[in-house]
C-alpha cells in the first residue's frame, strides 16, 4: 500500500513501498536493491542504513530514492544507477558502455593469480576489472588492456587511476589482439560468448541494458574465441598462459580451437556452481 498524496512519509515507509514495487516488477532481490539504493540516495555508507534512519534521510533524499526505484522497476541494473560494482574486494566504476563485472569472472582472476606473471594482456578489457585487479594483486606486473570501444576504455582508464595501477597499465583501441606486440606470459579474456539464440533467455537487466557487443557475437557465441585463438600464440612467451572465460557448454568447442591453434590445453576451472567457466591453455 502506498502513502496517500500529501501524507507525511518517512524513510521506513518509503523503503517498504519500494520493496513492494520492485517485487511486483520481478526484481530478483527487491529488499537488497531497495536498501542499496536508499543508501546511495542518502549518501549513507554501505551497510549502515539502519543507523542513518531517519535522521539523515530527509525529503530530498527520498525524492532521489523514488526516482532510482522507478528506474530499477524498469529493470535498469543497480550498478548503472549507482555507477559502482564490487569485484574481487574493490569497487569499480561502471556505465552503460561496459559489461558489469560478475562473480564468475573472479574465477578467472583467481586462476591467473595461481602463478606469477610480469606482463599481462587483457583482450576485450571493458571496465578493466580483470587487468586492474591482476595488477593490484601483482604489484610488479605491467599490463595492456585492449577493447574495440573507446567508451569502455575511458571507463577502464578511470578504474586503473582510481585503484592506483595506471602507472603500470596501458589501454588502446583494438580489434582483439591486433594492437598487441608481445611477448606476454599471461593473456586473459572474458569475450562475448552468448549465442544469438540464447539472448532472449537473459534477464532484462542484461539483455536490455548492457552493451550487446560485450554479450554476443550475434552468431554461435564462438566468433571471439576464433579471433583470439588464431592470433595469440605468437604473442605468448614460452610457457605463457592463455585463460579464457567461457559459457558452461562451450568447453569442447573452445578446447578444439585452442589445439588447432597450436596451444596445449590445460585444466578447465569450474565456477562456484560447478559449471565449466575458465579454459586454460599454454604455449609450449
Amino acid at each position: 500500500m502506498t502513502t496517500p498524496p500529501g501524507a507525511a512519509r518517512d524513510a521506513a515507509t518509503a523503503l517498504r513501498e519500494a520493496v513492494s514495487a520492485l517485487r511486483a516488477a520481478g526484481v530478483e532481490d527487491p529488499a537488497g536493491d531497495a536498501r542499496r539504493l536508499m543508501e546511495f540516495a542518502a549518501g549513507v555508507p554501505r551497510g549502515q542504513l539502519g543507523l542513518a534512519m531517519p535522521d539523515r534521510i530527509g525529503p530530498e533524499a527520498l525524492g532521489r530514492f523514488d526516482a532510482l526505484i522507478a528506474r530499477r522497476a524498469a529493470r535498469e541494473p543497480v550498478s548503472h544507477l549507482t555507477g559502482r560494482r564490487a569485484f574481487y574486494g574493490r569497487d569499480f566504476h561502471v556505465t552503460a558502455d561496459v559489461l558489469d563485472p560478475r562473480p564468475e569472472t573472479e574465477i578467472l582472476v583467481e586462476t591467473a593469480l595461481s602463478e606469477p606473471f610480469s606482463q599481462v594482456l587483457d583482450l576485450g578489457t571493458g571496465t578493466g576489472c580483470i587487468l586492474v585487479t591482476l595488477l593490484a594483486e601483482m604489484p610488479s606486473a605491467h599490463g595492456l588492456g585492449l577493447d574495440l570501444s573507446p567508451e569502455a576504455l575511458a571507463v577502464a582508464t578511470h578504474n586503473a587511476a582510481m585503484l592506483g595501477v595506471l602507472a603500470r597499465a596501458r589501454f588502446a583501441v583494438s580489434d582483439w589482439a591486433a594492437k598487441a606486440m608481445g611477448p606476454y606470459d599471461l593473456i586473459v579474456s572474458n569475450p562475448p560468448y552468448i549465442a544469438a539464440d540464447e539472448m532472449a533467455g537473459l534477464s532484462p537487466e542484461v539483455r536490455d541494458w548492457e552493451p550487446r557487443m560485450a554479450l554476443t557475437d550475434g552468431d554461435d557465441g564462438l566468433s571471439a574465441y576464433r579471433a583470439i585463438l588464431s592470433a595469440v600464440r605468437p604473442l605468448l612467451a614460452p610457457n605463457g598462459r592463455l585463460l579464457l572465460e567461457m559459457g558452461p557448454r562451450q568447453r569442447a568447442a573452445v578446447a578444439a580451437l585452442g589445439v588447432a591453434a597450436g596451444l596445449l590445453p590445460g585444466p578447465v576451472v569450474a565456477d562456484l556452481d560447478g559449471r565449466d567457466r575458465v579454459m586454460c591453455f599454454r604455449r609450449a
